[in-house]
């Protein structure tokens, strides 16, 4: 049985799947140095922890990239009204981006990373060594390479179909991420610097146009799950997506705080940074108004679960966790801390991995033919995996927190005599760093739970 509006949609199904297999890896490695972090070196000097951490982080932004164009090349058609403008395009780009994202992976595994850097042309046009932007130059360009054709593909595609509020904030979104890229190919010598820029990738990626990409595809699904007016939920995005790039833009300055940029950053910093969890806030009302509007009852309930954990995980971890620390006051003392580290794992797994199991809940029983949703047993073993990852992750970010607001207090804040050094806090800490690796396998189990439900049939009666 065939549900697809448009045959080109079909190109968002092997984007879907190795995200998925790359979201597997990326928490494999996430165990692997969480127990690195209490037990030290546990495979023999194979996998040291920075080329872990490398690999980890690596992955999450693979995936997630993986995510949103799958996301992108199912919905823009269906919003255009008209079939892709170049399926064979989106698959021969696909196969590029997969090679390149193994290549570079297993170059992190088994090549020195001084070796790789050299035996990639990093001398002619240094680019790599920064956090999340470790990949090689060569790497990099394919990745430009990559969007300006998945860009052109998309562009093209909404030329000739119709024109949705929900296309123009994604197109803007996408093009945003791809011109914010180009600060990955600047690295200035002077290090301060070389962060100043860095943020301009790093920070106007996930706190700016990364946010009009998931507004676009919440309310792509909120559309289809219930049936409010689309002039209704329109309405209701230009708001949010007006607030977050305001906020998002300006709020970069809490990162210039300590780089000895002028003063008047703190207060920037600072100003817009309390107000970035108000968009995220509306969302939530928006997504729960939507549904308490709904005009029918979509058979897709886990897809309606899962927009609505988004809007109130993003909230959590994007917002209320990373007001914790962002005023200036504050973040003198946490900057840095397990703190960031909380913030981080719940703005990343409620804001973006969320947003991409969302629109693969809904979209996926159509690629698969299935029809507009698995079955009864098949999402129930969904909504478990739903449950599992994000009481994972809110526990991971509850015990993280827990290690950060300890580290602060033993390591800035003594209450008498010295400081205690770097490692001997982080013996203090080990007992969350414990719990947090418990919580990592319950988040690991939710996972295969996920990714299981596509596999789960109705019991057949005798």
């Amino acid at each position: 049985m065939n549900t697809l509006k448009y045959q080109s949609q079909a190109v968002a199904k092997p984007y879907f799947i190795f995200a998925m297999i790359l979201f597997v890896g990326q928490i494999l490695f996430g165990l692997l140095m969480g127990l690195q972090y209490v037990v030290g070196d546990i495979v023999g000097g194979l996998i040291p922890f920075n080329v872990a951490r490398m690999v980890h982080t690596n992955l999450l932004i693979v995936w997630l990239l993986f995510g949103f164009m799958g996301a992108a090349y199912y919905l823009v058609p269906e919003e255009a009204e008209t079939e892709l403008h170049s399926p064979k395009l989106a698959i021969a780009l696909f196969w590029i981006f997969a090679a390149a994202g193994v290549l570079t992976i297993l170059g992190y595994l088994f090549v020195p990373y001084a070796t790789l850097a050299h035996i990639t042309g990093n001398d002619l046009w240094p680019t790599m060594g920064r956090e999340f932007l470790e990949q090689p130059t060569i790497t990099k360009i394919g990745i430009v390479v990559v969007a300006l054709g998945f860009l052109y593909n998309l562009g093209m595609t909404i030329l000739k179909g119709r024109k949705t509020a929900i296309n123009m904030v994604l197109m803007t979104g996408l093009i945003g991420l791809a011109v914010f890229f180009l600060f990955a190919f600047y690295n200035p010598t002077n290090l301060a610097l070389d962060k100043y820029f860095w943020w301009f990738v790093v920070h106007l990626w996930v706190e700016g146009v990364w946010e009009l990409i998931m507004g676009a595809i919440l309310a792509f699904v909120l559309i289809k799950v219930t049936g409010v007016d689309r002039e209704v939920i329109e309405k209701w995005l230009y708001v949010i997506i007006a607030m977050a790039l305001i906020s998002g833009i300006l709020g970069t300055g809490h990162h210039f705080y300590w780089l000895m940029t002028p003063a008047y950053w703190q207060w920037v910093g600072s100003i817009f940074s309390a107000i970035e969890p108000l968009p995220f806030f509306a969302m939530v009302l928006y997504a729960f108004n939507m549904v308490n509007r709904r005009r029918r009852e979509h058979p897709n309930k886990a897809a309606t679960l899962w927009a609505l954990g988004t809007s109130v995980m993003a909230f959590l971890g994007a917002g209320v966790w990373g007001f914790l620390h962002t005023l200036a006051p504050v973040n003198y003392f946490t900057h840095g801390t397990q703190i960031t580290a909380a913030h981080g794992h719940m703005a990343f797994y409620g804001a973006y991995a969320m947003i991409v199991m969302t629109i693969m809940s809904y979209a996926m029983p159509k690629l698969r033919g299935v029809g507009e949703a698995n079955c009864n047993r098949a999402q129930v073993t969904e909504m478990w995996g739903f449950w599992l990852m994000t009481v994972g992750m809110v526990f991971i970010t509850l015990f993280l927190t827990g290690a950060g607001v300890l580290q602060v207090w033993l390591q800035r804040l003594p209450e008498s005599g010295e400081a205690l050094s770097f490692m001997a806090t982080q013996d203090k800490l080990a007992i969350f760093y414990w719990l947090r690796e418990i919580a990592g396998v319950v988040f690991l189990l939710g996972l295969i739970a996920y990714i299981a439900s596509f596999f789960v049939k109705e019991k057949q009666v005798a």
